[in-house]
């Protein structure tokens, strides 16, 4: 079960729905023909659902550190005490 690289683009275009609309009649009747094409979109899509996961996490990641660094060092102490004045009840 060998994927070809004009396979993964046309898998691809019909996940992200970028194909055009004879393109995508076209991908589907292949869907409903080829059961490895199909097992190839699933894990094409979990694969793609598992790099987005990732991509969150590093966000957060990266977020949490500016987060730490604007809230805990002695620079940033003006900035920290205006925004905590902005959100706090008065």
């Amino acid at each position: 079960m060998t994927t070809s690289w004009n396979e993964t683009k046309q898998i691809e275009a019909h996940i992200l729905s970028t194909a055009g609309t004879g393109d995508a009649l076209l991908f589907e009747a292949k869907l409903m023909l080829d059961n490895d094409l199909a097992d190839k979109l699933i894990w094409q899509q979990k694969a793609y659902a598992t790099i987005q996961q990732f991509g969150r996490k590093q966000l957060k990641k990266e977020i949490e550190q500016v987060h730490q660094q604007l809230f805990t060092h002695r620079a940033h102490i003006s900035f920290a005490e205006k925004i905590r004045r902005l959100f706090s009840k008065q």
